[in-house]
């Protein structure tokens, strides 16, 4: 299933929802704890774990970017800057375990947006996968259909 995509006069915001059958616990390890993240998103790596605490993104050329956590909250809210945008994880306990939203605020959709959208919708599955003992034979052809399906899904949106 794709995120939700919609627009108001403050840009673009897509969600994305899964509903994990792990503890909360389990699930705010993968997004916190460096030694998990690098499973799903090897790029990425907790610097400071605090509100006004950092990220970095290593861009692969010796570079990296610095992102600023600008909401934080103990096994229930992680968001930082994303360039110009903002990243959101939110995870709510259920009955069977728990639910993990993805939000992502754009502030300007380019030709790249739907690379990355798709990119995320992977790393969720690739996390779901890890959570359940499973690895995904290529994320390069998932990434590939996804990212197809979300160039149509942003086409289709009214130009801002």
């Amino acid at each position: 299933m794709l995120a939700v995509v919609q627009q108001d006069e403050f840009g673009t915001s897509v969600r994305f929802e899964r509903r994990l059958k792990h503890s909360v616990e389990k699930v705010w390890s993968y997004l916190t704890d460096n030694e998990k993240l690098t499973q799903w998103f090897s790029e990425l790596k907790v610097e400071d774990l605090r509100l006004g605490g950092r990220m970095t993104f290593d861009m692969q050329d010796g570079n990296f970017e610095e992102m600023e956590i600008t909401d934080y909250r103990e096994l229930s809210v992680l968001e930082y800057t994303w360039g110009e945008d903002r990243v959101r994880f939110e995870l709510y306990p259920e009955a069977e375990g728990c639910r993990l939203v993805l939000i992502e605020k754009i502030t300007k959709i380019t030709d790249h947006t739907p690379k990355d959208i798709a990119g995320w919708d992977v790393c969720l599955d690739v996390i779901e996968a890890l959570l359940e003992g499973r690895t995904m034979e290529s994320r390069k052809d998932v990434w590939s259909a996804k990212y197809e399906q979300y160039v149509q899904q942003f086409e289709a949106l009214p130009r801002q």
